[in-house]
């Protein structure tokens, strides 16, 4: 199962994207990146071989693995334990407040493939296709997966190959509330795009009064 996590970090006037991600126990990786309008930062990698192979106990550990190191990037941004240089570029077109053209957002397309049958009792197959405005597959795309209204919070990611294309399965969290979704997010750069497919639940049986 892949985990993963996003945060926006504000250290003075500047904020910084962190998404640190399980690589997946081929590469056996949890790997941070920082990034400020789409450009990398840094990057942080720390591979987990110790845990293979995968059970429920060693899962846990990768989890919590993953959350520290992911909360120890942040932490250090947010003191300024860790530099980090802007580019000079950006520097200049964020102090003129003019817009930059470069820097406007784009519109990315998010296809499930497998929009029908992505779902098989509790396990989740997601095939997901990205292109951007022209049509065209986007390689290098981050996406990340979740389930709003879900009992527990969790984020799956990946991330698109040469087609455009990304896949990652995982068990579906228990449904706790009232509207749960399915919600899928990419981004490239500067540009973004969501899908979001509204999930039945099942009626609750009336209980005995």
């Amino acid at each position: 199962m892949l985990f993963g996590h996003n945060s926006n970090v504000k250290a003075g006037d500047t904020t910084y994207h962190v998404q640190t991600e399980d690589r997946g126990t081929t590469n056996a990786l949890i790997d941070t990146t920082v990034y400020f309008h789409g450009r990398v930062l840094h990057r942080r990698t720390n591979n987990y071989f110790d845990l293979l192979p995968l059970n429920p106990d060693t899962e846990q550990a990768l989890k919590l693995r993953l959350g520290e190191q992911h909360r120890t990037v942040v932490e250090e941004i947010r003191t300024g334990a860790l530099h980090l240089s802007i580019p000079h570029d950006e520097m200049g077109s964020s102090a003129a407040g003019a817009p930059d053209v470069k820097s406007t957002p784009g519109v990315l397309a998010l296809e499930l493939i497998n929009a029908k049958t992505w779902l098989t009792g509790k396990r989740a197959l997601l095939r997901v296709v990205v292109r951007n405005q022209s049509n065209q597959a986007v390689e290098g795309a981050k996406i990340r997966a979740r389930v709003d209204g879900a009992a527990e919070i969790l984020e799956y990611s990946g991330e698109t190959g040469p087609l455009g294309y990304a896949q990652f399965e995982f068990d579906m969290p228990r449904l706790a509330g009232a509207e749960p979704a399915l919600v899928i997010e990419a981004w490239h750069g500067n540009a973004r795009g969501h899908l979001r497919f509204q999930l039945r639940t099942k009626p609750r049986v009336p209980s005995a009064s």
